[in-house]
């Protein structure tokens, strides 16, 4: 293995794994890069993101640049660092091409999805919510365009009906990890991106997670499974946003008397949908901690009848 002279790019939970395994890999990392502390908790305590934690544990200069698109001392301090390649995973901010062109071998991204399919911010909850039967990393070379750089390597995990995000979260981090190291030690030839199958995974929003229970059981469970634990699933009800942390579909039509999706069916919170009925089984209200349905049904009421 040749020891390559690296920076690295990333803020998350997600990166950590790629960061450390590239450090014991016996890389030299020159410096990590990763969004400033933001205010966290009851206290609004300046906190530092994931990797900027893991890159102090293990020595590392962190540079934490509020922006760097046309910010020319920081291109200038990114190039005099003399780079061989910087790997990026989840930034956060786009990099121009000042400090693309910089590293001789230029800047490699890990991005969770299999590209073409779900360029952009949220790829991991997008394929849930489509019910993709798979998804994967990619490691391709970075250019100007979203998630648009050729292919270097792919690995690939399956969906199944009951995996959510945090599990799918996971497994890419570990597939992540894996590939950049051989994308680094073997460099492969790059592919350019097929022109068909192009997808796009926007950057989700609060209100994403609102239930329509017009809706089909099955699309509300991947809704439910996808955006857990942000930005949250939830229903409102007598002025409260009811998050729903789990569900199944249940088995039946779900069609209520009055035909109304969002009908309670019983005192077990199942509810109808547009097609079939889901059935909640872990629930929190607002300032609460998070209840298995039973416990939260025997302090808050849901009446068979009722519609959400």
């Amino acid at each position: 293995m040749t020891r390559l002279r690296i920076a690295f790019m990333g803020s998350p939970d997600f990166s950590v794994g790629a960061l450390r395994a590239l450090h014991e890999a016996g890389h030299e990392i020159l410096a990590v890069y990763c969004q400033p502390p933001r205010p966290a908790g009851r206290g609004q305590k300046e906190t530092p993101c994931p990797v900027h934690r893991a890159a102090l544990e293990l020595g590392l200069e962190v540079r934490t640049p509020a922006r760097v698109k046309k910010d020319v001392a920081q291109h200038e301090a990114f190039r005099a660092l003399d780079l061989d390649v910087a790997v990026v995973a989840a930034y956060g901010l786009i990099l121009p091409p000042a400090m693309l062109d910089a590293p001789r071998r230029g800047c490699l991204n890990i991005h969770a999805s299999l590209l073409p399919r779900w360029r952009g911010a949220g790829p991991i909850q997008a394929a849930i919510l489509a019910g993709d039967t798979e998804s994967g990393v990619t490691i391709m070379r970075m250019e100007e365009g979203l998630d648009t750089g050729p292919m270097l390597l792919k690995g690939s995990t399956p969906i199944t009906a009951t995996t959510t995000t945090p599990e799918l979260h996971d497994a890419l981090a570990k597939i992540g990890a894996e590939l950049i190291l051989k994308a680094l030690d073997e460099q492969p030839e790059a592919v350019p991106q097929p022109e068909d199958g192009v997808t796009y995974a926007p950057k989700l929003a609060k209100e994403d997670g609102r239930i329509d229970w017009t809706q089909s059981a099955a699309r509300i469970d991947r809704q439910i499974r996808a955006l857990n634990p942000w930005p949250g699933t939830f229903f409102t009800r007598e002025g409260e946003n009811i998050r729903v942390l789990a569900a199944e579909p249940a088995d039946g039509s779900g069609a209520p008397s009055n035909g109304t999706p969002g009908t309670v069916l019983d005192d077990k919170a199942l509810i109808a949908t547009g097609e079939g009925a889901i059935r909640l089984t872990r629930l929190q209200r607002p300032g609460k901690g998070p209840m298995a349905a039973g416990d939260f049904l025997r302090g808050y009421r849901l009446p068979a009848g009722d519609v959400l």
